[in-house]
């Protein structure tokens, strides 16, 4: 795991790719991991407070304890919202991740007053980068935009991908047998979302290291990030 040094505040339009490459020499199968404000930051995915008119929903959740603009912004990139214990928000993304405030934040935003939301579709956003380092490099590689969850009884966030391209993202050996002979029935790895946890330990969330390269992995594949959201049909708390 290399963590990519030395890159510039993202603004709208900024080109992740070019910034990476000249920072680091890829090789061929390294996975460049990307921390989800940067990938949102270039892509203009934010929102100043004092735009931000909040609805009588937003009010009642805030109440006294949060900005109502910020529970607004919630609400809006909500897709279907999970469950509120004031003021906190629980809610399924447009891309089908349930998460704490459909993932907008306001750390590491690019001003004061600032909210970062996430991509608008961040598989997509993935493959841009993935082209376009291939593009400036001639490298094949994958590309993971990552994010931090909380997790169902178990404290502490990780790091999982919401964007992904050019690798295998879910390793599945149902069918497969053990040492002993056994048939798994129900195991699938998580690959994305282990890569995207090992590359945090190097990259922090105070830091300002928003990427890394994870090397010396044999995970090409055509997956996309939404293939890890459990189907409604298996869905146990829906």
């Amino acid at each position: 795991m290399i963590p990519v040094a030395g890159l510039p505040e993202i603004r709208a339009g900024d080109d992740l790719a070019e910034l990476v490459a000249a920072k680091i020499e890829l090789e061929d199968g390294d996975v460049i991991v990307l921390a989800q404000k940067v990938v949102s930051k270039s892509e203009g995915r934010v929102v100043r407070l004092e735009e931000i008119e909040p609805t009588e929903r937003a009010l009642e959740i805030a109440g006294n304890d949060q900005d109502p603009r910020r529970i607004e912004a919630i609400l809006r990139e909500a897709k279907r919202v999970v469950r509120v214990r004031k003021p906190l928000v629980i809610a399924e993304t447009k891309q089908g991740f349930i998460c704490a405030s459909a993932g907008v934040d306001t750390s590491n935003a690019p001003e004061p007053g600032m909210l970062v939301l996430l991509p608008e579709d961040a598989d997509v956003s993935a493959g841009r980068i993935r082209e376009r380092l291939r593009e400036l490099t001639g490298r094949a590689v994958a590309v993971l935009v990552t994010d931090s969850f909380g997790r169902p009884w178990r404290q502490g966030t990780i790091d999982v991908a919401i964007g992904a391209s050019g690798l295998e993202v879910i390793r599945d050996l149902r069918g497969k047998r053990d040492r002993v002979g056994y048939e798994l029935h129900a195991t699938m790895i998580a690959v994305a979302d282990e890569i995207a946890s090992a590359a945090e330990l190097v990259m922090g969330k105070l830091d300002g290291i928003p990427a890394a390269i994870v090397r010396g992995l044999e995970v090409a594949g055509d997956g996309y990030a939404r293939d890890l959201v459990i189907p409604e049909e298996r869905d146990l708390f829906r």
